[in-house]
């Protein structure tokens, strides 16, 4: 005899606790990638422009630098 089990979630869906839980971590690594753009431009931006120039950048490119877009 076979049995059937209807308790069980198909696969590649969540309940209600997983759609909470893939909310939060949203969230969480949305607040993470804030932070670290963040802290780079706050760490760029003190730099002189001499150091800056040493490495290859300009004042302009800490925007794009601190939000993972590619400057060249």
């Amino acid at each position: 005899m076979a049995a059937f089990d209807t308790t069980r979630t198909t696969y590649g869906s969540t309940g209600l606790f997983g759609r909470i839980g893939i909310a939060f971590v949203a969230l969480a690594s949305s607040v993470m990638a804030w932070n670290d753009a963040r802290t780079s431009k706050n760490a760029l931006n003190a730099l002189s422009d001499r150091e800056l120039a040493d490495i290859g950048l300009s004042r302009a490119n800490i925007e794009d630098i601190a939000t993972g877009k590619p400057v060249f």
